[in-house]
């Protein structure tokens, strides 16, 4: 499945790019996200509960950035596995703008199996849009917060 966004943030690309990498912000975004937990160098381990259709489960993951070019892009590698399912993607995260807004461009593949690819696929594509618009909302948040407490 092909997974593709574009979000709009106010804020400049380094408080956009540190908040988009950042292991105190992310678990607050991730939806779902019961447990996340840096293993190495932008290596983290994550558990998140998710609920697809009629199907309401865990997962346990791993999520890896590489290929980091600061601050214009980076690649994130996600896999994980749960309830009779497993999920593997990766994505580019690009960054544009000047001054206070940055638009943040995501596009990459998902591949799901087991259980939710066989009963959820058909709203797949809408499950991870609605996700992703969670996340990003939460993470302008973040940054607007973060923002009026300096």
């Amino acid at each position: 499945m092909r997974i593709e966004g574009s979000y709009k943030f106010v804020g400049d690309r380094e408080t956009v790019w540190s908040a988009l990498q950042s292991p105190d912000l992310l678990p607050h975004c991730i939806p779902g996200c019961n447990r996340f937990e840096s293993v190495g160098d932008d290596i983290y381990e994550v558990e998140a509960k998710f609920l697809i259709a009629a199907i309401r489960g865990s997962s346990k993951g791993k999520i890896t950035l590489t290929d980091k070019t600061h601050p214009d892009s980076y690649k994130m590698v996600v896999e994980g596995r749960g309830a009779g399912s497993s999920l593997k993607g990766e994505g580019v995260l690009s960054f544009s703008g000047e001054g206070d807004e940055t638009v943040v461009t995501v596009a990459g593949d998902v591949f799901v199996t087991g259980i939710v690819a066989r009963v959820g696929q058909r709203l797949l594509g809408g499950t991870s849009k609605m996700m992703m618009n969670q996340f990003f909302g939460c993470i302008q948040t973040q940054i607007d917060e973060r923002r009026a407490k300096v």
